[in-house]
């Protein structure tokens, strides 16, 4: 049956039609002697999402059996996101991207979540090579900005651009000196001028070098407060670029532009985690097009339609090695951290100071450098047992992907998602903080004048605070002073809970790590690999006063 289903695949590939849940493109697009650029972006270590792996490697096989010349790229962010990435801190997603073939990548910021001295040892272990005409340290370029593939006798120029949006959305430090100086840049200076003179320059010295076709592959997107490193804003200010192929944002949108000469220009994405397989074509004749293989069905392509490859066998493999690293042991726990009360099985993370939310408070933290941290009860699940503890408690505790971040933010807002968190006590609430850096009082004899609206979002508080006496470190909170708050992007970004009262501050640390890593990375690097006696009991960080003095 997979046999027969594959082969239906196939045909459905050569004749250009659709279903099952996936489109392909009509026969009159890709047709025999056409150069494919095939591109694949934002993976996020999902590789058997979407169309999979194994389904990137039909497309492409079925377009050769066509004719067609194929090659295969990627536009970054491939490294990170799916426990089997951030397990392996990116290494078995190379892997099986050396075993489909790519041809050439382009570096986007999450492939800096493992620092850079990980990812250069991610650059060595790769088959193929990685481009970026703007990542420089001290000035100097780190990777080649182009590189030419001539197939037939037709050059075609593949440029890299990494967004320089970067330095806010990766961890800071990792770009910095011992001494807090950046030496790694994106040339992101000077309003922009200084990316689209990068690009500029590069897309020059291809078409000196006897570039036919210049196409970008660009990790930039459209996110309009990224400008002015946008797609838009790089073509707009350069010329020369025939097509650019896009990754960061996560869209499918296909475009049509004019560059600074006012020649057109496309743009092509196709979204995260093999959504899509996106295309460029460029035909005997000279004409491009793109657009996009997309897969709509809530199952990947090898579950419905059988597909066989090469890639089914790697990528069960490394699902089997994530499995052994996920049983490895990274820390021993000296106490039991507990989301409940043995006693009454209350959840607890979910209305009171616990350990277990201390230490993940603690890890955001000090990770991140902020002033204050904070976690909410229900993105806590599991039990930290006393004993060896595994990856696989950690995935267990935060099991959601989502990401660490950093804002800045008066202390009325502060006080503001303090009482937010505390306007359903006793009840358990999902919100509920667990914070590090910051200590209060809440005052539960004080009915909660928290207002939300229909959603369940905050709105403000129409009375008195029952949160009082809050302290960051040894100093008063300064409703007026201005702090630096770690969470992850759910709560600070997403709204998440109802605390809206974030979402729309300047973040200084944007998305730079995954939950789990930031558990493990606190554990085995501040900690020494050992959860000690501090965590044994609450701190004494919210302490609760039932009546008025």
């Amino acid at each position: 049956m997979k046999k027969l289903t594959a082969l239906i695949l196939a045909l459905c590939l050569l004749l250009g039609v659709a279903g099952c849940g996936g489109s392909v493109p009509a026969e009159s697009e890709l047709g025999a002697k056409d150069i494919v650029i095939l591109f694949t972006s934002d993976v996020h270590g999902g590789i058997d999402s979407g169309w999979t792996y194994s389904g990137v490697d039909v497309i492409r096989k079925q377009l050769i059996v066509k004719g067609s010349s194929v090659i295969l790229v990627d536009n970054g962010d491939s490294v990170q996101g799916e426990p089997l990435a951030t397990m392996s801190a990116g290494s078995a997603v190379i892997e099986l991207m050396n075993t489909l073939g790519y041809d050439v990548a382009t570096i986007g910021n999450h492939e800096f979540d493992y620092g850079i001295e990980r990812f250069m040892e991610l650059v060595e272990m790769a088959d193929f090579p990685y481009i970026s005409c703007n990542f420089n340290m001290s000035g100097k370029l780190v990777f080649d900005p182009y590189i030419i593939k001539e197939i037939d006798g037709t050059k075609i120029a593949f440029v890299g651009i990494t967004t320089p949006w970067t330095l806010r959305s990766s961890t800071p430090a990792y770009f910095m000196d011992q001494d807090g100086n950046y030496i790694y840049g994106f040339m992101q200076g000077n309003d922009g001028k200084d990316l689209y003179a990068a690009v500029q320059k590069a897309v020059d010295e291809a078409k000196a070098e006897g570039a036919d076709y210049v196409v970008v592959m660009a990790h930039l997107g459209n996110v309009g407060e990224h400008k002015p490193y946008t797609y838009e804003d790089v073509l707009a200010n350069t010329t020369g670029i025939d097509v650019l192929v896009d990754g960061h944002s996560h869209d499918l949108d296909q475009v049509e532009m004019k560059n600074k000469a006012g020649k057109k220009v496309l743009r092509s994405a196709c979204g995260t985690k093999l959504e899509a397989i996106g295309y460029v074509r460029i035909t005997p004749e000279g004409e491009i097009s793109t657009g996009l293989y997309k897969w709509d069905n809530d199952e990947n392509a090898v579950e419905v339609l059988g597909l066989e490859s090469v890639m089914n066998e790697a990528c069960q493999k490394a699902k089997e090695e994530l499995n052994a690293a996920l049983a490895e042991v990274v820390a021993t726990s000296k106490v039991d951290l507990l989301t409940k009360d043995p006693a009454s099985d209350v959840r607890i993370v979910r209305n009171q100071e616990t350990a277990i939310g201390n230490f993940c408070a603690d890890a955001y933290r000090h990770i991140s450098g902020a002033d204050i941290a904070f976690v909410n009860g229900g993105g806590i699940r599991r039990d930290i047992p006393k004993g060896d503890v595994t990856r696989e408690d950690i995935l267990k505790i935060h099991p959601f992907g989502n990401m660490l971040s950093v804002c800045e933010a008066t202390g009325q807002e502060i006080l503001d998602a303090l009482e937010f968190g505390a306007c359903a006590w006793p009840a358990e609430f999902g919100g509920w903080l667990s914070p590090s850096g910051i200590s209060y009082e809440v005052h539960t004899y004080i009915d909660s004048r928290v207002q939300t609206d229909e959603a369940g979002m905050f709105v403000g508080v129409g009375g008195e605070y029952r949160v009082k006496n809050v302290y960051v470190g040894d100093e008063p909170l300064d409703p007026n002073k201005t702090y630096t708050v770690a969470s992850h992007n759910y709560m600070l970004q997403n709204m998440g809970d109802g605390y809206t009262m974030f979402a729309d501050n300047v973040f200084t640390q944007d998305s730079v790590m995954v939950d789990v890593q930031v558990l493990i990375k606190y554990i085995t690097e501040d900690l020494g690999g050992v959860i000690g006696e501090e965590y044994a009991e609450p701190q004494g960080r919210i302490i609760f006063v039932e009546e008025k003095i």
